[in-house]
């Protein structure tokens, strides 16, 4: 599976990383799913609500999601809640064993942001497996504006 993301959006992503650093950012994603693709059109910044290390751990505020699953419904244009999008700072772009603990919906794509001490950004697409077993690496796009 391919994840397409507009480069203006993954420069969003950088930035909402990189202001919340050294804390983990986190938000959601909207799109369309076709069978071997996922276009992503829009990124929801969402607060870091966890009580826990929130260096090491993300929570998305449920407000938000429940406020984009209506909109979304109510555009009636195909798009969804296709994932979310996370930081980890001082850490590389690929899912950790923590992140595997909160992988409850298979069909949700992760974006992961490692981020550096220098501001240096690497950008990584992930799914679950169904299993919940591990996670699959999927291929990023990231189209120009």
């Amino acid at each position: 599976m391919r994840v397409q993301l507009p480069s203006i959006l993954a420069n969003q992503l950088y930035a909402h990383a990189r202001a919340d650093f050294p804390n983990e950012c986190c938000g959601l994603m909207i799109g369309k799913i076709s069978a071997d693709t996922v276009d992503i059109s829009e990124i929801h910044p969402s607060e870091n609500l966890t009580s826990h290390s929130p260096s090491k751990i993300f929570e998305v505020d449920p407000k938000l999601r429940f406020d984009l699953m209506r909109a979304t419904q109510s555009r009636n244009d195909g798009t969804d809640i296709v994932g979310h999008y996370h930081s980890h700072p001082n850490g590389p772009a690929e899912p950790s064993a923590t992140d595997l603990s909160m992988a409850y919906e298979p069909q949700m794509i992760w974006l992961i942001c490692g981020l550096d001490k220098k501001n240096n950004t690497s950008l990584g697409a992930f799914r679950p497996f169904a299993d919940r077993s591990a996670f699959e690496t999927l291929e990023l796009v990231i189209e120009s504006a």
